[in-house]
């Protein structure tokens, strides 16, 4: 479900920027169908005094059609019915945009406050929460998982695996691909999944030697964050990440397309509605969550190192939780990191694409797709550079 989820990352360096590193979408994707061009755009939202950034307007079939020149020809290239964006520089928003479509069958335009499913950008968070709960004492990251003592409450399972390895993706097991268990039995709830998991596909490689990501490593990452915090997963992050951080509308998603939030974008795949196979509520702690570009940003702007606004977490653990370690140092703990001292994650499911970055000069910034095409994740970061050097 994640751009990270396997491979080496492509070494990217937008002209003009820091080198930014992002991995291709798993899996190859069905064909799409000729691009859907939006009706028209939201008007660019800049927060800042002086900042900008450019603006073309051109006519459609459809009628008059504007937006940035980048995002409009990445809408076109990839059939993006809506495309949404947010920008902080410094610690604080300067732009703004939603281009296109929420809803095509309904004729809804796609406006800022819209919501996607972002997919594997939870990571992220999850990882944060868990930091919480080292620094509060609960929990410690060379911590065991499984057996006596171990962060499940004792749960049975396979040995030397720790929390750390969990969030590094280097548990040895469970892999992103076709046996991918998050996948599986989607009718089945988080401990019924886990034991099936844990007696049917056991681990086959040592704790802490290779790099293998993870979605289930996630699933289980929530489940120890609800016993360390003493509440369910969605509350401690709400309570203990979100609401502090300034993005209290976030939520982990219902489950199918159907059970949409109010304020939630329709989800395309070939210009045709998804509809979700998946237990996305089962998803929660690694691909679950639901958000505004916005919402993104001002999370990441509460763990991003800078002075402004004040962290979540103490520098120690920022640093801790971005170190390039282990066997792959591209990947630190929720993070993809990079050189240049740039983290970010990307997510990717059926129907969504998503991006949430922070750079070592003091930007942040979120981009949300309701597509998902070949090669759009490169595309969508690549973008993204694009206009933040407009701006």
């Amino acid at each position: 479900m994640a751009a990270a989820a396997r491979g080496s990352p492509c070494l990217l360096r937008p002209a003009g920027g820091p080198r930014h590193h992002l991995q291709a979408s798993p899996g190859k994707l069905a064909g799409y169908h000729p691009p859907v061009v939006p009706t028209r755009r939201n008007s660019l939202k800049l927060l800042a005094a002086g900042a900008s950034l450019p603006v073309v307007g051109r006519l459609a079939a459809a009628g008059k059609v504007a937006g940035n020149p980048h995002a409009a020809a990445f809408m076109e290239k990839y059939g993006v019915p809506g495309l949404s964006y947010a920008i902080a520089r410094d610690g604080k928003f300067i732009a703004r945009e939603a281009c296109g479509m929420a809803d095509l069958e309904e004729k809804r335009q796609l406006t800022t406050d819209h919501s996607f499913r972002i997919a594997s950008v939870s990571k992220p968070l999850t990882a944060v929460a868990i930091f919480l709960l080292v620094e509060r004492g609960k929990l410690t990251l060379d911590q065991h998982v499984f057996g006596k003592g171990g962060a499940l409450g004792g749960m049975a399972g396979p040995a030397g695996i720790t929390i750390r390895h969990i969030l590094t993706h280097t548990c040895g097991g469970w892999k992103n691909d076709g046996k991918d268990p998050m996948f599986k039995h989607p009718d089945y709830n988080h401990a019924k999944l886990i034991a099936w998991t844990l007696k049917n596909q056991a681990p086959t490689g040592k704790p802490g030697e290779n790099y293998a990501y993870s979605n289930f490593g996630y699933c289980l990452l929530g489940r120890i964050i609800e016993q360390a915090g003493g509440s369910s997963y969605e509350d401690f992050v709400r309570k203990n990440v979100l609401i502090p951080a300034g993005a209290a509308k976030m939520q982990v998603a219902r489950g199918s397309q159907l059970d949409r939030f109010p304020g939630e974008v329709n989800y395309y795949t070939n210009r045709k509605t998804t509809t979700f196979a998946m237990n996305v509520r089962r998803m929660d702690a690694h691909g679950g969550w639901v958000g505004t570009p916005t919402e993104l940003v001002k999370f990441a702007l509460h763990v991003d190192g800078f002075a402004r606004p004040a962290d979540l977490l103490r520098k120690s653990s920022l640093e801790s939780m971005t170190a390039r370690t282990g066997p792959n140092p591209d990947y630190a703990c929720g993070w993809l990191v990079n050189k240049a001292g740039n983290w970010w994650h990307n997510g990717s499911l059926p129907g969504l694409s998503s991006l949430l970055v922070r750079t070592s000069k003091g930007h942040c910034w979120a981009a949300c797709a309701n597509t998902r095409a070949e090669g759009i994740g490169l595309a969508l970061d690549r973008l993204m550079w694009k206009i933040v050097r407009g701006s």
